[in-house]
């Protein structure tokens, strides 16, 4: 009978453990989503503010803001296993929003040596 409720209670564990295993709300804190954001766009953790956060399964979503104005959409993948949670690296690109505001670099008239050759114009460069 003992062994029966050791058993039991060992699947209940297992099944707990399985069933958080692919929550990213579980597995992905807001200290980890600072943490892996400030990494991945290289900036002091503190230096932006988070917004919008979903979690779909392992993977959350969410949108980033810099305090000097730039704007990221990220996600970041996360899991709870037998030696604890893990989440992935950051992954960041500009959001649409900030990508259509941005200031475009001037393009210089000519190059270094003073002439434009076809390479420079098809690279927008003249």
């Amino acid at each position: 009978m003992t062994n029966n409720i050791a058993s039991r209670c060992t699947l209940a564990v297992a099944a707990a453990v399985i069933g958080l295993a692919g929550c990213a709300s579980v597995a992905v804190t807001d200290d980890a989503i600072q943490r892996e954001t400030a990494t991945a766009l290289n900036v002091a953790p503190g230096s932006f503010q988070i917004s919008n956060r979903q979690n779909s399964g392992v993977k959350s979503t969410y949108d980033v803001k810099l305090n000097d104005g730039r704007q990221y959409a990220c996600y970041v993948t996360g899991g709870v296993g037998v030696t604890g949670r893990t989440v992935s690296d950051a992954m960041c690109q500009p959001s649409n929003a900030a990508a259509s505001t941005a200031p475009k670099p001037a393009a210089p008239s000519t190059a270094a040596g003073g002439t434009c050759n076809a390479l420079l114009k098809a690279a927008g460069k003249c």
